[in-house]
Order: structure tokens, then sequence, then C-alpha cells
């Protein structure tokens, strides 16, 4: 993202107030939108469009078009999960749960509309599509076993950081092996720099841990693997869901397919995938993904 700027820091408020309000309090949220009317459950999610109001007047890059998608997308999410609510009470996965989750996972991967922002603005974007998921999914449809609350617990540690000793092992060997990853020396200095040095990692972690870590594993596991579960039982939606999330990969860090990823990215997603199923808990598998990504980032 560029330079924080307060049009910045706005805009970044706006689309991360959603995902905690949601994260520390989905059910009271749940149970508040459904006293409202059809109508206003529908239309609310529209504000959504605010961010991209806010940063594209001030850029000058406002157009009409990207105004109504991003008015228009997360009430079509809202009106089509209401009806799949309705038609498949038991939420044993419906068509238009498959259709919702393909357009938000191609938009994402394919970067469908990163041109409606500025350069470097692309998280914003990522942003928009998880709250609209968040309010479709949780609100509307009220999706049930996600998981997706953050109020940590101590066994959300225990099990991440497991899975991270079970994983680290195979995918630096693995990763070596097939001259993906290359170890590099980042050790710290001794005194000042070197307090400076862990207070960069830490925040490093942090920075994985919500921007990248929480949408995906939100994303897989309690949308994509919850759902799965239902339809072709719990040993073989992981591994579904893991394949999914390794072809997530293909074009990251390549201009080509990139096969050694989309292999790394698999093995991964079924120690994230078992994670997440231990207790259903979304904080556990993204304690354990975004543990690998600054490993990874930091030494390899």
């Amino acid at each position: 993202m560029q330079t924080l700027t307060p049009v910045a820091v706005t805009a970044l408020c706006l689309e991360l107030a959603p995902a905690v309000v949601f994260g520390f309090a989905a059910e009271p949220v749940a149970r508040a939108v459904g006293r409202w009317s059809l109508a206003a459950r529908v239309i609310a999610p529209a504000v959504l469009v605010a961010p991209y109001l806010l940063v594209s007047i001030y850029y000058h890059m406002f157009q009409w078009r990207w105004f109504a998608l991003y008015t228009g997308l997360p009430v079509a999410i809202a009106l089509l999960l209401k009806r799949a609510a309705a038609a498949d009470p038991e939420q044993r996965g419906d068509w238009r749960d498959v259709l919702i989750l393909l357009i938000l996972g191609l938009a994402v991967d394919l970067r469908w509309f990163d041109q409606a922002w500025p350069n470097g603005w692309r998280a914003l974007n990522e942003l928009f599509l998880l709250d609209a998921g968040l309010y479709g999914f949780l609100a509307i449809r009220q999706l049930s076993g996600t998981g997706f609350n953050f109020c940590l617990l101590w066994s959300d540690w225990k099990t991440g950081l497991r899975e991270l000793a079970f994983f680290a092992p195979v995918v630096i060997m693995l990763g070596l092996a097939l001259g993906f990853i290359h170890p590099h020396r980042n050790w710290p200095s001794p005194g000042f720099a070197g307090l400076r040095w862990l207070g960069s990692a830490v925040w490093r972690w942090v920075l994985i841990f919500f921007f990248t870590a929480v949408p995906e594993e939100l994303y897989f596991r309690a949308w994509v693997q919850n759902l799965l579960e239902r339809r072709v039982g719990r040993r073989a939606a992981p591994v579904i869901a893991s394949v999914l999330f390794g072809l997530s990969h293909f074009n990251k860090r390549s201009i080509h397919f990139n096969w050694r990823y989309v292999i790394l990215a698999t093995i991964a997603g079924i120690f994230y995938g078992r994670a997440w199923r231990e207790q259903r808990r979304v904080p556990a598998s993204t304690i354990t993904h975004a543990s690998v990504d600054w490993l990874w980032g930091m030494w390899f």
C-alpha cells in the first residue's frame, strides 16, 4: 500500500471494521441483522462501496462502472445467499455458495478489479471482497462451524504451532529439493540493532497474520473446507480444499504456471486444514499459516 495518508488510514479503517466486528461478535451481529427487514438486509452491504468512493475521488480515478460494481456485488452476494439459506437450510452447500466462492476466489487470484485502484492499493480491493463475503456468509447465510472468532485461546496457539512443527521440516526439505527456496542468513546483531530486528520481525508476523493468513484461512477453511465436509466427508474435504489452495498459487512469484509453488502450497493446505478442523477455529490455522509464511520470508 502507498504512504499512509489520512485518506489511506480512513479507507483502511473502513475496510477493517467489518472484519473486526465479525471476528469478535459474529453471532450477535447475525442475530441483529436477522431482525431487519429483508430489503434492509440485502441492501445494507452496499455501504461497502465507501472506501472505493473515498480513494477514487481523492486520486481522481472515479468511474461509474466501478462504483456500480462495488455497490452491486455485495448486494448480489447477500441476495443469492439469502436464497441459498432458504433452499438449503441444512447447509450442505448450494450452487449459489459455489458461484459466490468461485467469483470471490477468481477475483482475487486473477486480479479482476485491480485496475479500479491506484498502484499499491490492491489490499483494499481484497479487503472489500473479504467484507462482502463475511456479511453474506455469516450475517445472511449464517453458515455454522466457520470458527471465525478471534478471541484467541491457548488451544489455538497449541494447535497452530504443533502443525507448524509437523509441517516445517517437510516444506523445508521439499522446497530445497525442488530448488524453490534457498536459505539466507538473517540473524539479529548484538545490542540495539538486535532489538530493532526483533521488533521488525514481530511486526512482520502480525502483518502476515492479518492481511495474508486471515483472508486465505477464512476462504479455504471456514468456507470451502467447511462446506465440502458436509458433502464429501471429513477425509476428502481437506484434500480437495488443499488442492484448490495449491492451485490458487499457480501465478505467484512467476509469470507462468508455478508448479513448485502449487505443490508446496497444496501440502501446506493439508496442515492448515488439520489445524482448523481440530476445533473448527480459524485462529488455529491462521497461526500455522502466518508462521510458515513468516519463516519462509525471513530465512528462505
